[in-house]
């Protein structure tokens, strides 16, 4: 058993890379959730709030 958590010697690299890949699937997750919150909050407050009317362009006459 200790020869496979030693890994032939490479134990060091082959333990580190399972951490940062185990490390960057939290973050991601986590940024995933935190996203997905910000997007169900502003949908729900625009929602919720009655919106102004839309500005109109107001194309140039050439007048001036």
């Amino acid at each position: 058993m200790t020869d496979f958590f030693a890994m032939g010697g490479y134990a060091w690299y082959v333990w580190m890379s399972y951490g940062a890949v185990a490390l960057v699937i939290l973050v991601e997750s986590l940024a995933v959730r935190a996203r997905l919150r910000r997007a169900a909050d502003a949908a729900r407050t625009a929602a919720a709030a009655p919106s102004a009317p839309a500005a109109r362009f107001q194309p140039a006459t050439g007048d001036s």
